[in-house]
């Protein structure tokens, strides 16, 4: 198992990933990029990653994908920095474990690999947020080291705001 940047090599994968999550809230953000044009949504996501074309609010991140073989498994992305609205609400982290894959500890896996590549951006200061009603959520930033900062209202959701200190 590896974390990969995206590779048009896992095609059949994605596509397959995409149908197993159906109309279920898809995260992180880049897997609502269309997909149609397979290439195209490569080009959007290093576009991402370079700072290109970003709508307004959105920061540098860079997408990675858990893979196994040629199993697409999960999905993470590692914002460079953050705005205001990020810093309250959204944090530096987001990832999605494929369907078929969850319940395996993997989401751990997942994070604690991103938290890795935000060391070697030079991030010192990890932000990972969850809605307070998400304890599967929770329970994974908890056990890669995440501590309770604080809890914030966002619109509708109450967000638990926790931060990881990473060494130089």
């Amino acid at each position: 198992m590896k974390l990969i940047q995206p590779d048009a090599s896992f095609k059949r994968s994605y596509l397959s990933y995409m149908s197993e999550l159906g109309t279920e809230e898809r995260y992180p953000f880049p897997l609502d990029f269309d997909h149609s044009d397979f290439n195209a949504m490569l080009k959007k996501i290093n576009d991402f990653e370079q700072g290109i074309h970003l709508p307004e609010g959105y920061v540098p991140s860079s997408t990675y994908w858990l893979v196994q073989g040629d199993d697409l498994i999960g999905v993470s992305n590692l914002r460079h920095h953050l705005n205001d609205q990020l810093l309250k609400a959204g944090g530096h982290i987001g990832l999605g474990i494929r369907p078929s894959y969850r319940g395996q500890g993997l989401s751990i896996k997942l994070l604690n690999l991103t938290i890795a590549q935000a060391s070697e951006q030079g991030i010192k200061q990890v932000h990972i947020h969850c809605y307070a009603e998400n304890k599967a959520s929770a329970h994974m930033i908890l056990a890669c080291g995440g501590v309770l900062e604080s809890v914030v209202e966002d619109g509708e959701h109450i967000v638990n705001r926790y931060v990881i200190e990473l060494d130089d």
